[in-house]
């Protein structure tokens, strides 16, 4: 096996699963030990193929559309949220829903509701396509602009420009983020926001943690899947300090090339990426004689999220939910 050249790796926290991800997971877990199998989930639980290869393995089926579960099964709402809509048609299937939902991204929605009832016209700052934004929108579709750019914010079209509310994705970029407010300010000077920012603790101290790492070591790897948010929004901020990021989802999409010339390597991971990755990642730089793995906080996390409320009444009833005590595993 070839040494690299590199001779010490930084692991930088936190990095890894946030609380959402945790709590989402654990509905998933919980729901295969108290339902009848299958259970179905509405999208990706969270973004990390690891995570959902691992779920599918225990009997989870994940579906991008609710006419693909059959009626009166149960089906768990991703961690991202819903709209609307999609809760409407899971009811009119007679489905037993638990919801997965971020509570941060609920904030949100609830957010998005209350300007809505106030006729403000609502910028939405996101992804176009993430399913976050999908669900944000459908809380409010008539009164909902999605702006991506500077360029979006300039052109976008408002009912009264006195009336109009900002919310955001939850997993954006810092410093992008902070452009596009300042265009919405220049441009409707009466703007109104949330009494707290939207971008979630756990992306922004992601963010801040890799802004550190990126002065220390050569070049960065975040663990996670591409098609993660904030994800690629960690090697964007590695990228923007200037130096290279690559993302990957485990230790088999590792290139020795990128480390020719680089004498540190620093590691974090997305807030959908297991830890045992991780450490496989860690593993490799070991098995070629790397020595030196350092292991640096730069912001403590304590933030915990506790199950929905549906699984923990179910818990303390004794009682598997709608559909009855749960059948013998298939």
């Amino acid at each position: 096996m070839n040494r690299l050249a590199a001779s010490s790796v930084i692991l930088t926290s936190p990095r890894g699963f946030c609380a959402g991800v945790e709590r989402a997971i654990e509905v998933v877990e919980v729901c295969l030990k108290r339902y009848p199998h299958p259970v179905y989930v509405y999208h990706e639980i969270v973004h990390n193929k690891h995570v959902v290869a691992r779920l599918q393995a225990s009997g989870a089926v994940f579906v991008d559309d609710i006419e693909m579960v059959p009626d009166h099964a149960v089906l768990i709402f991703s961690a991202h949220g819903v709209s609307p809509q999609v809760r409407h048609a899971a009811e009119c299937k007679g489905l037993t829903t638990i919801d997965a939902t971020c509570p941060l991204v609920t904030k949100v929605h609830r957010e998005a509701i209350q300007f809505a009832g106030k006729d403000f016209t609502i910028l939405l700052v996101g992804h176009a396509g993430h399913q976050e934004v999908i669900g944000t929108m459908g809380e409010a579709p008539e009164r909902i602009r999605l702006v991506e750019t500077i360029d979006d914010v300039e052109r976008v079209v408002v009912d009264d420009p006195e009336k109009v509310a900002v919310i955001t994705q939850t997993t954006l970029s810092i410093a992008d983020t902070e452009d596009i407010i300042k265009a919405i300010k220049r441009r409707f000077p009466q703007v109104t926001f949330p009494p707290k920012e939207d971008i979630c603790y756990a992306t922004t101290n992601r963010q801040r943690a890799v802004l550190d790492l990126a002065q220390k070591v050569d070049c960065i790897l975040v663990i996670g899947s591409q098609n993660s948010s904030n994800s690629q929004r960690l090697a964007e901020v590695a990228r923007d300090c200037g130096k290279p990021a690559y993302l990957i989802n485990d230790v088999q999409e590792i290139d020795p090339a990128w480390f020719v010339g680089v004498a540190s390597v620093g590691i974090t991971a997305g807030a959908s990426a297991p830890e045992n990755i991780v450490q496989q990642v860690v593993a490799f730089f070991r098995e070629r004689g790397v020595e030196e793995v350092e292991e640096q906080e730069v912001i403590p996390e304590t933030v915990r999220f506790g199950l929905p409320l549906t699984l923990r009444t179910t818990e303390k009833s004794g009682q598997v939910g709608p559909n009855g005590p749960a059948a013998p595993r298939r």
